[in-house]
């Protein structure tokens, strides 16, 4: 891969991650300000914590993605990204577009999908 698209890819990965912290903070702040001893009765209460329990739960799954970010850009670093950790062939420009946090190429992916599919 040439150092013009891991320069692209790196600005995607590193501009992702931003936005994913600078909604986390947002949310912390937010929830902070939040006191459930304001609504009215139990079902806005209910209503409040289930929102909150949701929101908690997207936040948890984007402290696995940044962590997926954090891990390609390293590849970035050490010269491995875009190439499959499993066939060591590399993976298609389409596939990093759409996902640059990858580390398998699409046949590989597919593989593994049948194997979970299999054990699920």
């Amino acid at each position: 891969m040439n150092q013009k698209d891991l320069k692209r890819y790196k600005k995607m990965l590193e501009d992702s991650k931003t936005s994913l912290l600078e909604s986390a903070k947002k949310t912390l702040v937010e929830e902070s300000s939040f006191d459930t001893d304001d609504l009215p009765d139990e079902i806005d209460q209910a209503s409040s914590e289930y929102t909150q329990s949701m929101v908690f739960r997207l936040r948890d799954r984007e402290k696995f993605l940044l962590q997926k970010i954090d891990k390609a850009l390293e590849r970035i670093d050490n010269g491995t990204f875009g190439v499959c950790e499993r066939c060591e062939e590399e993976i298609s420009p389409k596939r990093l577009d759409a996902r640059p946090v990858t580390t398998l190429c699409i046949r590989c992916k597919e593989e593994q999908e049948k194997k979970e599919k299999s054990y699920g």
